[in-house]
């Protein structure tokens, strides 16, 4: 791969999903698209690159991105804020929202589907807490590839031993081949749809939104795209919602928009 071509792939993967790579990231870039480029009868990475550029081919240039595009996650990933979401983010928004009854979580970048399926068991455990409460649950990904796995809810021996308690998988998933399947009822509780975190959420029909889950992506953008994402978080976040953030990930120095909840490890709430 060649400096125009790398130059080529930067630009497309930043315009289109925030995501900044650099020459360092050679061997990623080698190992994500080298199955595209074979598939595409073309010997090399470089050529499937340079063919995108020239054709502009919007296939392509989706399945660049689609593969680029990092989907490492698991289930309860870090496990506290499933924990704090049950304990007291839940609890606090029910006060809030005691007249409309109705609550709503988004899981941005959810991925191959583990952290909205994570919430969904969440809430499915409170049981009768819960009793004359709707809650929605939308999970968003920039993955149509992504998205259709997480709507299928098929997952293998492996994918279901990280992070995912026997007991919930006897409870809330079914054999499936050599694998396992989310069951209907599970299923039911998640709306799936493909959004762009770049694109403007106000006007996307996503809100507005009780709690934001948003963890381990923005750590891929830069300051400039991260802060744009805050923003657009922000405005469709009830005044008393609350932004989950991954463990390396803050709002601080780059936004104004939310402040930091004395006492939390990557929680935040909207600035006053």
């Amino acid at each position: 791969m060649n400096n125009l071509e790398f130059d080529y792939l930067k630009q497309v993967l930043y315009e289109r999903s925030g995501l900044v790579v650099t020459p360092e990231k050679g061997y990623l870039i080698e190992s994500r698209l080298a199955p595209l480029a074979r598939h595409s009868g073309l010997d090399s990475v470089g050529l499937f690159i340079e063919k995108a550029r020239r054709t502009r081919d919007e296939v392509m240039l989706k399945q660049i991105v689609d593969a680029m595009t990092t989907n490492e996650t698991l289930f309860f990933r870090d496990a506290w804020p499933f924990e704090r979401l049950r304990k007291s983010l839940l609890p606090d928004v029910m006060a809030m929202a005691k007249t409309s009854r109705r609550i709503k979580i988004w899981s941005a970048a959810c991925s191959s589907g583990q952290e909205p399926y994570s919430l969904a068991m969440t809430m499915a455990e409170m049981g009768t807490a819960l009793a004359g409460w709707t809650i929605e649950i939308l999970a968003t990904d920039i993955s149509e590839a992504m998205l259709a796995r997480a709507q299928e809810g098929r997952y293998s021996l492996f994918e279901v031993s990280r992070g995912l308690p026997d007991s919930m998988l006897e409870k809330y998933f079914k054999p499936d081949g050599n694998g396992f399947r989310v069951k209907d009822s599970l299923r039911e509780m998640i709306e799936f749809r493909h959004y762009n975190l770049l694109e403007e959420p106000s006007t996307s029909g996503i809100g507005p939104v009780d709690i934001i889950f948003c963890r381990n992506v923005l750590i891929y953008f830069d300051e400039a795209t991260r802060k744009r994402v805050f923003t657009g978080l922000a405005k469709v976040l009830r005044p008393w919602g609350y932004l989950c953030l991954g463990g390396a990930e803050t709002v601080v120095g780059i936004s104004d928009a939310f402040r930091v909840l004395p006492g939390e490890r990557g929680l935040f709430g909207l600035a006053k």
